[in-house]
């Protein structure tokens, strides 16, 4: 994989893309504003950067990020996506997105959403769990002591090993969550949520290290 399309380069796209950059890779940005408003950002990031529209980052992308409000999952572009893989960052937030009775009711996740709107991509959930001044804050080289994991969900073993693969360029170990059923396990409101990568639960400003060991167990520790 050479190119990574990011639908949506707010908080969370804007800092993978520059993890991406700084990691090899070429970026093709997105938002729903048009190209025009991610100049700076292009420019920040130098030739391996460019911005476009949703559908073109789409059709680039080897690997398309989407990071995109929940609410606004269903104008993901799914023809240029089809047989991609596809990272879902989102998280359900019913004050920004409305209310979805199926999530409210446990009856599917966020990214089991996502992938039946795109039922021919390889959806994989990452990303939703670290504040993103964190997750610009903890890239760590492979073998580090303190270097942090970050928590993967998915149904395709495949997909989930070519994430992996791109975690571990960017800075990050793995833990394997399970299927997409078992990403509510690193939400909102769980103990895997945030708060391990954050020096305690009031303070997100200020980054530590959250390790494999320390995400299994608050992944384990997830209840519904």
């Amino acid at each position: 994989m050479t190119t990574v399309g990011l639908i949506g380069s707010g908080n969370i796209g804007g800092t993978l893309a520059r993890l991406a950059v700084a990691a090899g890779y070429d970026v093709v940005l997105s938002n729903s504003r048009g190209p025009e408003t991610l100049t700076d950002l292009v420019d920040e990031l130098g030739e391996r950067a460019s911005a476009s529209t949703a559908q073109e980052a789409a059709q680039v992308g080897d690997l398309v990020v989407v990071s995109v409000p929940l609410k606004a999952y269903r104008a993901v572009p799914a023809q240029p996506l089809a047989g991609k893989i596809v990272i879902d960052t989102d998280n359900y937030y019913p004050e920004r997105d409305g209310v979805f009775p199926e999530l409210d009711a446990d009856e599917i996740t966020s990214s089991e959403l996502l992938q039946q709107h795109l039922p021919t991509s390889r959806v994989v959930k990452v990303f939703n769990n670290i504040y993103f001044k964190a997750l610009a804050a903890l890239p760590r080289p492979a073998g580090a002591a303190d270097r942090s994991a970050l928590a993967i969900a998915g149904d395709d073993t495949a997909a989930k090993a070519e994430v992996t693969a791109f975690l571990d360029r960017i800075g990050y170990d793995v833990v394997d969550a399970g299927s997409l059923a078992e990403g509510w396990r690193y939400q909102p409101d769980t103990p895997a949520y945030g708060t391990i990568y954050s020096a305690d639960g009031t303070d997100w400003e200020t980054p530590v290290p959250g390790d494999a060991e320390k995400l299994r167990a608050a992944l384990a520790a997830a209840t519904r």
